[in-house]
């Protein structure tokens, strides 16, 4: 069951107040007054600022509602466990496995449990009155019961585990904090669980979480990091925290745990030493201003990330409480405390700076029994320390560099990782004694697996066929000076340069006469136009120059600032619809690579216009593919933008592509169920007929949304063809793709782990019993660990053997025409993402439906 409908089965302290574990609130249930007055709960004695007025309506108090499978927070996936798939498909019911290819034996990142507990599991609900906020208290009370409950038990929060039944149903026991304070705490039985549960799988995560804090690991989101042993970068400020990502799961034979390396980046300084940097730097008068775009990520779409080290939590900061300091007071209990007195009190930490902002941080978790979270938490700007990597620092090949050092393993270095961290839980005494209390016994080997690396695909490009040997990067050089498949000609464009790049511009045009026509591509000389390197002169320059005959506008930018971009790519997907291509005038600035680039320019420009460039070896007649993705922008309002691409024929070269944007709160099929009826149409008017078979592939699916695809998703998709007619059955697929996976898989080469071979099918031993499932490794990397992507066929009438569907989808692989190589998705899914992304990030509206069947977003 997803996390959702396992709500309802998890126990949940009765009258606990809910937000995150060290994080205090600023207003409570009762909100605000149409005057702005502060009522109830969390009551304020200053004067609320903007922020409390529009944004702060309810802040979080309390603690967090504690779920099981996930300490202070709740699991919201747990890896989408009860929905079975697989039993509606006759055709994989015996074996979902397929035959072809050369068979090759590898090893993943799973560790077989050789033994599991055999009795009954014991689940109790615990109550504390009054309640209590902290839970390391909440569990210090509790186990001070050893002679009631015994020792082998395990809490987290508000779900007690223990393998023995007590006396009564409901049993309360009294405890007394250090301050003298008396509490009642009530435990009440609530479920009794075979060993064949799936909540024992959730109580093997719990252990096995308790199991990695007695390795001094300390819990960071989701994962669990090691800070006794950092990897420092001095020169950048930077610390990189070694971790495990860990879940144990059934899979087809056996319940193994999978494990995989992770890494936090942590910086050297606090948001309140950023926050004086910037006023440091713009100076008292525009420094709430620059600070806002900086912390709220108005430059960079995206707001930072922050650690408190007191709880070891993440936080987005949404927004800045520029009227509230730490001196501010909230409700705590029956009495007011300001939050410097909290942090005292609860964690021993002095505030020494009165004066600095709080920041707020909308917590997502939900209220009480599914409510809508009861607002967002305040932080202390002095206690948060800044994670992960800004654009600029992205941007900087230095520290790039330096990270990669440390954090891109080779397969062997990850496999040396893995194998160290299970040999130290057997080594750890301590460890060993909760996993035999239990009786839980893991293998310190990692699993064996028969997969299958299948046949080069043979690519067909104009005249020549050739069949690409996968290893290799791409096959560029074996399609140089061949004809595309089809070429458009390009007889009326712009150029359009600045007056410091005319050279740039001269260059970038000879080049592309010299490589457009070995391809096939008749080009005829452009339009130059002078442009001053101005956002509104350049706007106004194509407003006077594009019109309806124009095929193509090509913009050199003198720079990568953003509002340029996307000036060009609004006006020319909105208000004018051309396809257009822009670049850099550092890129045309190495004449070395000048062929290359202007071969890469040449090759974009004609599949925007509709161009054809490779194709493969399609077998299926009559096939439609479609690509699905989303994406959420974070500009405008926080809206779901739906991406659609969709073949329109045979070798799957020409692509018909719709965006929908929606309100955060819809489902996003609502939209792709109209733009997948317009794909249809589009179909039928290249075809003079309907496809018979319909393969969708669904990206952008995260862990917990299973549900949603297999209930809401299928159905609107099976609604939508049948509007065409009731004549109308196509046979129908729906294919659930995952590239955020912890799967590794290594082949041992020479007597090392290496990375698999390109084409390399998993489908047998790791998947999922209850799923038609398979992983496929479609790329050879020269660097790090590769990995592979998880496909998931959800629904299935087309009946088509485990075998043709795996062939099928690497050959899907193979049809990028934004890379001469194999991608690690089916292109229909690259194309939906480029598409989407190019909306969320640049044009934030609707796109021409002149565009539609045009490639314009590469």
């Amino acid at each position: 069951m997803t996390g959702r409908a396992r709500a309802r089965s998890r126990g949940r302290a009765r009258g606990q107040e809910t937000g995150p574990p060290g994080v205090p609130p600023l207003l409570g249930e009762a909100g605000i007054t149409e005057a702005g007055e502060l009522l109830g709960r969390g009551r304020q004695r200053t004067a609320p600022g903007a922020v409390a007025k529009e944004a702060v309506l309810q802040i979080s108090a309390g603690f967090a509602q504690v779920k099981i499978g996930e300490r202070g927070g709740r699991r919201r996936d747990f890896h989408d466990v009860g929905i079975n798939t697989r039993q509606a498909m006759e055709h994989v019911q015996e074996s979902k496995s397929g035959a072809s290819g050369t068979p090759i034996e590898l090893s993943g990142n799973y560790f077989r449990i050789l033994s599991r507990p055999q009795w009954v599991l014991f689940q109790y609900h615990v109550d504390f009155n009054p309640p209590m906020e902290s839970r390391r208290l909440r569990s210090a009370l509790l186990f001070h019961h050893d002679e009631t409950l015994g020792t082998a038990r395990t809490f987290d929060g508000a779900v007690l585990f223990l393998p023995r039944r007590l006396h009564n149903t409901e049993t309360v026991l009294c405890s007394e904090t250090r301050q003298g304070e008396k509490v009642q705490i009530t435990v009440t039985l609530t479920n009794e669980l075979p060993p064949t549960s799936p909540v024992c799988l959730q109580f093997y995560n719990i252990i096995f979480r308790r199991v990695l804090r007695m390795l001094n690991m300390q819990q960071i989101g989701r994962h669990y990091y090691s800070p006794d042993d950092p990897l420092n970068i001095p020169q950048h400020r930077l610390t990189i925290w070694p971790g495990f990502t860990t879940s144990i799961l059934q899979y087809e034979s056996s319940i193994m745990l999978c494990s995989d390396v992770s890494h936090k980046v942590l910086r050297s300084e606090t948001v309140l030493s950023f926050m004086s940097g910037v006023r440091r730097d713009s100076g008292p008068e525009h420094f709430m201003e620059v600070c806002t775009k900086e912390l709220l990520g108005l430059i960079e779409l995206l707001g930072l990330i922050v650690l408190t080290k007191y709880n070891n939590k993440t936080y987005r900061i949404d927004a800045i409480a520029w009227d509230h300091t730490p001196n501010n007071t909230f409700k705590r209990g029956d009495k007011d405390i300001t939050f410097k007195e909290y942090y005292k009190t609860q964690y021993g930490l002095e505030i020494s700076d009165d004066t600095q902002s709080l920041l707020v941080s909308h917590v997502k978790r939900l209220g009480p029994a599914g409510a809508p979270p009861q607002g967002p938490a305040l932080l202390v700007p002095e206690l948060c320390y800044l994670t992960g990597l800004t654009d600029k620092m992205r941007s900087d090949f230095n520290i790039m560099k330096d990270l990669a050092t440390h954090t891109r393993l080779t397969a062997e270095q990850r496999g040396n990782r893995l194998s160290n961290f299970i040999n130290n839980i057997h080594k750890n005494t301590e460890a060993q004694g909760e996993l035999n209390t239990w009786g839980l016994n893991f293998d310190n080997k990692m699993v064996t697996i028969a997969a299958r690396v299948l046949p080069a695909e043979r690519i067909v490009q104009g005249p020549k066929t050739f069949e690409f040997n996968p290893w290799l990067a791409d096959w560029s050089k074996e399609m140089r000076g061949l004809p595309l498949m089809k070429c458009r000609p390009l007889e009326s464009w712009l150029l359009l340069y600045t007056r410091r790049n005319t050279d740039a511009a001269q260059s970038l045009l000879q080049t592309l006469n010299r490589v457009a026509q070995p391809l096939g591509i008749r080009m005829q000389r452009p339009v130059m136009i002078e442009y001053e390197d101005r956002h509104e002169a350049l706007l106004r320059t194509l407003q006077q120059n594009v019109g309806p005959k124009t095929q193509m506008t090509v913009v050199i930018l003198p720079s990568n600032r953003k509002d340029k971009y996307d000036c060009v790519k609004k006006f020319l997907c909105v208000e004018c619809p051309t396809p257009s291509q822009c670049v850099l005038a550092r890129t045309l600035s190495r004449p070395q690579a000048l062929m290359t680039i202007a071969t890469k320019i040449a090759l974009q420009m004609n599949c925007k216009m509709g161009g054809e460039l490779w194709s493969l070896e399609i077998p299926l007649k009559h096939l439609m593919i479609v690509g699905i993705d989303c994406y959420h922008d974070t500009t405008a309002g926080k809206r779901s933008i739906g991406a659609l691409v969709a073949s329109l024929n045979q070798s799957m070269s020409r692509w018909f592509s719709k965006c929908v944007m929606q309100d955060r709160r819809q489902e996003i099929m609502d939209g792709l169920k109209v733009a997948l009826q317009e794909a249809l149409k589009s179909w039928l008017k290249h075809n003079n007929c309907l496809p018979s078979r319909i393969i969708v592939y669904r990206d952008g699916v995260g862990d917990g949304m299973l549900q949603s695809v297999v209930n809401y998703e299928v159905p609107q998709i099976l609604d939508c063809i049948k509007a065409l007619g009731q004549d109308y059955r196509p046979k129908l697929s729906v294919v659930v793709v995952k590239k955020r996976i912890s799967s590794r898989f290594f082949a041992r080469i020479d007597g090392k782990l290496a990375n698999p071979p390109p084409g390399t099918v998993i489908d047998s031993e790791v998947t999922r019993p209850e799923w038609y499932d398979f992983f496929i490794v479609s790329q050879a990397v020269r660097m790090g660990s590769v990995a592979p992507t998880h496909y998931n066929v959800v629904y299935d009438t087309n009946g088509l053997k485990p075998d043709h569907m795996q062939r099928l989808t690497y050959k899907l692989c193979h049809l990028y025409y934004n890379w001469q190589g194999i991608v690690r998705v089916p292109a229909p899914c690259q194309y939906a993402h480029k598409l989407a992304f190019l909306v969320g990030q640049s044009i934030h509206r609707i796109p021409s439906i002149h565009l539609d069947d045009f490639l314009y977003y590469l």
